[in-house]
C-alpha cells in the first residue's frame, strides 16, 4: 500500500488503525454510549477514503456509505454538506486528475461550481463525512475525528 511518500505493508496499515482505535477510545467515542450515525460520500478507489471509513467503523459508528461516483448528490445536498463544512464549493473540488482548472472552476461563482459536481461527480473532492456533529472533508483522513 502507499500513502503519500512512504510504503506501508498491510501490518503496519492495520498497526495503524489499531493505534486510532486507541484514539477513539481515549476521546469518548467508542465508551458504549449511543451510536454515532454518519454518512461518508466514498470512493473505494481513494485509499484516503477507504482509510477513513475504516476509522469510521472501527469507532463503532453506524455508517451510510454513498459511493458518489455511482450515486452524486444533488446540488442541494453539496452545498449543505459544504456550508457545514464550513468551506465553499470551490474548496470542496478535486483538482488531481479532472479539468477544473482549466475549465474555470476554481474561479466559478458557487452555483456553477455544485452544477459542474453533479453532472461529473469525479470534480468531487473525497471523503466527505456527515454526523450529527458536523461535516468534514476528511483530507486528511484524521480530520473525522472532530465529528465524532
Amino acid at each position: 500500500m502507499r500513502l503519500g511518500r512512504i510504503n506501508i505493508d498491510a501490518d503496519q496499515t492495520g498497526a495503524m488503525l489499531r493505534g486510532w482505535i486507541v484514539k477513539l477510545k481515549q476521546c469518548g467515542v467508542l465508551s458504549g454510549r449511543r451510536t454515532m450515525k454518519a454518512t461518508i460520500w466514498h470512493n473505494p478507489g481513494c485509499g484516503t477514503s477507504r482509510n477513513t471509513l475504516a476509522m469510521l467503523r472501527e469507532s463503532g459508528a453506524e455508517v451510510t456509505v454513498v459511493e458518489y461516483l455511482k450515486t452524486p448528490p444533488s446540488a442541494d445536498k453539496l452545498a449543505q454538506l459544504y456550508r457545514d463544512a464550513g468551506i465553499t464549493p470551490q474548496q470542496g473540488l478535486r483538482m488531481r486528475g479532472t479539468d477544473a482548472e482549466e475549465r474555470g472552476l476554481v474561479q466559478a461563482d458557487d452555483a456553477t461550481v455544485l452544477a459542474a459536481m453533479t453532472a461529473e461527480p469525479k470534480l468531487i473532492e473525497r471523503p466527505l463525512v456527515e454526523t450529527d456533529k458536523g461535516v468534514r472533508l476528511c483530507r486528511p483522513k484524521e480530520l473525522v475525528l472532530e465529528i465524532l
